[in-house]
């Protein structure tokens, strides 16, 4: 029975230390894979650019992008997220996206040429951005709470700032900007 004690107690010791180490982390650690995952996405951005450049099409797609809108919605509206919500968000991403494009389309006409790469079909990278975007729809329903307090501006920046800083070898200006663009419309 002395046993039985002494286990309880350390299980209900642990239980108290699992619940508040959960409640201990700051707003600014709670977005670090939304932002996370919005990089992710950006990171894609070189390669749809690359697909663009081969295939000559223009950066704007109003066609694609109400179909990334359009399943996000359903998608999110599915994990009980707001239908104005996830298009601010989703617009911010693709806005981003466009960012990135637009900048290394013109550094790569100002040289004549694109770097060197086995060409690109934006049909192979698409797979890749709608499991990104669903991983996008958990995140902005994982953090509801902390996306909508009043200082979630001031925590995404901190967000942002905290990932960049923790991988400044692989973020320059451009990708920084464009992270931060990304992860604008992501507060409720």
């Amino acid at each position: 029975m002395q046993l039985n004690k002494k286990i309880l107690v350390f299980i209900a010791a642990l239980a108290c230390c699992v619940q508040g180490s959960a409640h201990a982390q700051s707003a600014t650690d709670r977005l670090q894979r939304l932002v996370e995952t919005s990089a992710q996405r950006l990171a894609i951005a070189e390669q749809v650019a690359l697909a663009k450049w081969d295939s000559g099409s223009p950066v704007e797609d109003t066609s694609r992008e109400a179909q990334v809108l359009a399943s996000a919605v359903k998608e999110g509206e599915s994990k009980g997220l707001d239908q104005a919500a996830i298009t601010n968000s989703f617009r911010a991403q693709i806005e981003a996206n466009k960012l990135v494009q637009y900048s290394l389309l013109a550094e790569w006409r100002r040289l004549d040429k694109a770097p060197y790469h086995e060409p690109v079909n934006l049909a192979t990278i698409r797979p890749q951005l709608d499991q990104l975007d669903a991983a996008l729809i958990v995140e902005l329903a994982n953090t509801s709470a902390v996306r909508a307090r009043a200082s979630c501006r001031t925590d995404i920046a901190k967000a942002v700032g905290k990932y960049v800083a923790t991988h400044k070898n692989s973020f320059n200006s451009l990708k920084m900007i464009a992270l931060d663009r990304a992860t604008a419309g992501a507060c409720s």
